[in-house]
């Protein structure tokens, strides 16, 4: 059983600093756009990403968090997951375009329970994703727009997100 590093912190920078880019390209700019992270790392990730956009463009662009725990289909078999703030920037999500913002893309099976979660808030425009890692095995259709990485993996292997200001170090991880 192995570990290697995949991303390293300038990886990591160059990738959000990309997706930013991309999301700002394919919006046309940033007016209507709301980020949305999805605990624990999406969070970190959106706020980055907003921090980007926000420098790219000059104009400040709304960040949030978006708990899916109560929305999940595995709680009968995970029930210890405790849930976690949901904030929605003040000018909410109605009629805006919604970047989801994830640190790893598997199943899919977080983002079909964002989605769910999303209809509570409010009724967006658009939803798009941004993901930090795509590792494949999808179990659902969900496919997203902006990707930091490509990162085929085995079923069995496990990739790691670690981040500064969630662990105090700066890497992806997978662990075979």
């Amino acid at each position: 059983m192995g570990t290697r590093t995949v991303l390293h912190e300038a990886d990591i920078s160059r990738a959000l600093t990309r997706i930013s880019h991309e999301i700002i390209e394919s919006h046309r700019g940033v007016d209507g756009l709301v980020l949305l992270g999805i605990p624990t790392r999406g969070v970190t990730l959106a706020r980055r990403i907003g921090a980007l956009i926000t420098e790219i463009s000059g104009t400040t662009v709304p960040v949030g968090s978006l708990d899916v725990t109560m929305f999940r289909d595995d709680l009968a078999s995970q029930p210890t997951r405790s849930p976690r703030p949901t904030e929605i920037p003040s000018g909410g999500v109605d009629g805006k375009t919604v970047v989801l913002v994830d640190d790893v893309l598997f199943s899919g099976r977080s983002i079909r329970a964002a989605l769910d979660a999303l209809q509570v808030v409010g009724r967006p425009a658009a939803v798009r994703l941004a993901i930090l890692v795509d590792r494949g095995h999808r179990e659902l259709p969900i496919r997203p727009d902006f990707i930091g990485k490509n990162l085929p993996s085995a079923r069995d292997e496990r990739v790691h997100v670690r981040l500064t200001e969630n662990d105090g170090t700066e890497e992806v991880t997978i662990e075979s």
